[in-house]
């Protein structure tokens, strides 16, 4: 085993436009050097899990780090679409649309904003996650 950026550094002339990168760990001492790990290389994706305020600190870390506004702007965090994802599974869901929303030619529909693109919190109030799914009974 090896740290993040390690391994992304050993294989980053390998990634390309069809390859994303999530960083999920919240956990500044693993984020700042996987994504600069990352942002060398061609990964089409890089995305990075967190608060808007975690996301503005780890942003001012990379700065300090080097990485210039135009690589900071290729990091989608807060990570995935804004479909009011409360649970792991959901989270997972919202990353992997917005991935392939990307992938398929630009942002998400308005509908559904990348959170990077939102404002406010990232997670709705009054949502709960047993709550059922579909329209309610008649």
């Amino acid at each position: 085993m090896s740290w993040p950026d390690r391994y992304l550094r050993s294989i980053g002339d390998q990634l390309g436009p069809r390859d994303a990168v999530c960083v999920l760990t919240h956990d500044p001492k693993f984020d700042v050097p996987a994504i600069v790990a990352a942002l060398s290389s061609r990964v089409g994706y890089l995305g990075a899990m967190g608060s808007r305020r975690t996301h503005a600190e780890r942003s001012q870390r990379l700065v300090e780090e080097g990485v210039s506004q135009a690589d900071l702007a290729r990091v989608m965090g807060p990570i995935g679409l804004d479909i009011g994802a409360r649970t792991p599974e959901e989270t997972a869901v919202s990353i992997c649309a917005e991935i392939i929303a990307l992938r398929v030619g630009g942002p998400a529909p308005a509908a559904l904003s990348s959170l990077r693109d939102a404002a406010g919190p990232i997670h709705r109030d009054g949502l709960r996650p047993d709550a059922p799914v579909g329209p309610a009974p008649d």
